[in-house]
């Protein structure tokens, strides 16, 4: 495992089928992992990232015009807690990331797929459970929101009808770790849901 520069925070994994030696990630023993899975611009992470230097977070996105951006942000505000992956959510959960290796998952606004001949391409399956079930740590979380009601109750169904997970409160965000997303639907008054879970101990 290798980063791409000796000053990036970009992670090249030297295996792709993983999974991926976070000390090396890291350049120690992460301890708290925390990731966030689509992190965009990095608004959510790099405001929790430094209101919690003593946690190791992960950002993960398929775009790598935001991963680029949000590691020069995490350079200006010398964010050494952070590390970047350029890579689908899916895969990396199910592949890249150790078992029992997660404290706590962050899925903010994932693509909902509205027309329902592309809806089985939505993050949320029976799979995609399998997987955070294997790299969650016992009674680790899972915190989600989207805009998208009919995705929204998707997610809570299929939860629900998994006993490896139990309900919790949902995830009350300061102002400052508020997405650009979550900014712009909030500001054409859209709705959010929000709901999390914890695996059960």
């Amino acid at each position: 495992m290798m980063l791409q520069s000796t000053d990036s925070l970009r992670v090249i994994p030297a295996d792709w089928m993983g999974p991926l030696d976070l000390n090396s990630v890291f350049g120690h023993q992460p301890g708290t992992l925390e990731v966030d899975l689509g992190c965009g611009k990095g608004r959510f992470l790099l405001a929790r990232a430094e209101r919690h230097p003593d946690i190791s977070f992960l950002g993960m996105d398929r775009l790598l015009l935001r991963l680029l951006r949000v590691e020069r942000k995490a350079q200006r505000r010398r964010g050494s807690n952070i590390r970047l992956l350029y890579v689908d959510a899916f895969y990396a959960v199910s592949y890249l990331l150790p078992a029992s290796s997660v404290a706590t998952y962050y899925i903010f606004f994932p693509d909902p797929w509205p027309k329902r001949r592309h809806q089985r391409h939505r993050l949320f399956n029976a799979d995609f459970l399998n997987a955070l079930d294997r790299t969650l740590i016992p009674a680790g979380c899972i915190h989600v929101a989207t805009d998208y009601t009919d995705y929204f109750e998707h997610i809570r169904r299929i939860f629900s009808h998994d006993t490896r997970f139990q309900p919790i409160a949902p995830l009350e965000l300061r102002d400052d770790e508020r997405t650009d997303f979550e900014l712009l639907f909030l500001k054409e008054h859209r709705s959010i849901g929000r709901c999390s879970f914890r695996k059960a101990p």
